[in-house]
């Protein structure tokens, strides 16, 4: 029997958004409601070195709270780096916890307010609707321009020993404040902004080409962590998209340059929220495997197979892909809907290569046979495959992943 077809859709987002070059130096002033007199900052060493966890401690500071910080934060945490970190947070017993850095240091932020508050270990948390209730005050502060995760329900950790990327989704995992300042973000080097700039490309796009929320094979009064492609995450993402056309090439090649870095700073926030409502799909589902046995970064990894994706996705999205391209620069006047759908994705390529995001799989190091454990692994995150538009089967992806290597 057919799934009803849901007939509703929501949007949420963090608590409170302020963006702003800047802004930074008032935050004491937005954690007054909260009265806190302790705050824990997670971050990592080379954003301690390079001065910028010192443009956080200091309006704490000055407001009058005590500070502790956890610098051992590294990229794709694996749960033993955030055994560590609550373990450091029960010594220091914060009122409020500040997620400061990329997509990485904000969800490990994430892990250890959910078990600071709910107890457990960080494993009992995975999947979606696992966090019993809201969290501790909780800040994302983000340095990178990308995961959107200062704005998203979901934090993401590596199982070492398996090789893959675990997820925890809940909506009361978005930060009571989301404080965007592209000021800290002209200290990124290089190669993180590339990579994180075409992983949030890959939010909005997967998230304006997902199933339609009132064509989603899942109950309605079942909870479900996306609800599919809807109205107010089309218009963000939309946003994001043509944000990204126009800043991400010059961001990564003129790294003080603040327009480029405002503009990126507003499409990671608005495509993080545009997925965290819509949906990631099939290239979020190739990219847990394939990361965590490559050991690239997720951004990098996402961009590599973005655009194989596309092409699997083109035939049920041929006027979203013609948006995309147009929204990406592409003229295509003159041109039909599908000749322009497929400019999107010359466009994406075109962007991957500006930025030296890897095109194939072999230069990642990975090998053809692990390409079966990659699609059986990816195939198996069955949330993932609901939400995208043309429904794989395991073969399918096994020939994405042949294409890509």
């Amino acid at each position: 029997m057919m799934t009803p077809p849901r007939d509703y859709w929501s949007f949420f987002s963090a608590g409170r958004i302020v963006f702003g070059s800047g802004s930074i130096k008032r935050l004491g002033q937005f954690l007054q409601p909260w009265h806190a007199k302790r705050a824990l900052i997670v971050t990592d060493k080379a954003l301690v070195k390079a001065g910028v966890v010192a443009s956080v401690t200091a309006p704490l500071q000055a407001a009058g709270l005590a500070v502790d910080i956890f610098d051992g934060g590294e990229p794709e945490p694996s749960f033993a780096i955030a055994e560590q970190a609550i373990e450091f947070a029960r010594q220091s017993r914060p009122d409020v916890l500040l997620g400061v850095g990329g997509g990485s240091n904000m969800d490990l932020a994430k892990v250890v307010a959910t078990v600071l508050t709910h107890g457990g270990n960080c494993r009992d948390f995975t999947g979606f609707g696992n966090v019993p209730g809201p969290l501790m005050p909780l800040v994302c502060i983000p340095t990178t321009s990308g995961t959107g995760s200062e704005v998203s329900h979901a934090a993401v950790l590596t199982d070492t020993e398996n090789e893959m990327k675990l997820s925890i989704l809940s909506h009361y995992l978005r930060p009571a404040l989301a404080l965007v300042d592209a000021e800290l973000t002209l200290t990124c080097p290089p190669r993180p902004t590339a990579d994180s700039g075409i992983d949030a490309l890959t939010h909005a796009i997967e998230g304006m080409t997902a199933t339609r929320y009132n064509e989603l094979d899942v109950p309605a009064d079942e909870p479900f962590p996306y609800d599919g492609k809807q109205p107010i995450a089309d218009c963000v993402a939309e946003r994001a998209i043509e944000l990204i056309g126009r800043h991400l090439v010059t961001a990564v090649r003129e790294p003080g340059n603040l327009a480029a870095r405002e503009g990126m700073a507003l499409a990671a926030t608005l495509a993080g929220l545009a997925f965290s409502n819509s949906a990631v799909a099939v290239v979020h589902a190739l990219e847990y495997p394939l990361g965590g046995a490559l050991h690239c970064s997720h951004g990098a990894g996402n961009g590599l197979l973005l655009p194989y994706v596309m092409r699997y996705n083109m035939s049920l999205r041929i006027p979203e892909f013609a948006r995309i391209a147009r929204l990406l620069g592409e003229d295509t006047s003159g041109l039909s809907e599908d000749a322009a759908a497929g400019k999107a994705v010359t466009a994406v390529e075109r962007l991957r290569r500006d930025i030296g995001i890897p095109e194939r799989i072999r230069d990642l190091g990975g090998t053809l046979d692990q390409l079966p454990t990659f699609a059986r692994k990816s195939f198996a995150i069955k949330r993932l495959m609901l939400l995208n538009a043309r429904q794989p089967t395991e073969e399918d992806l096994l020939e994405i992943l042949k294409a890509a290597y």
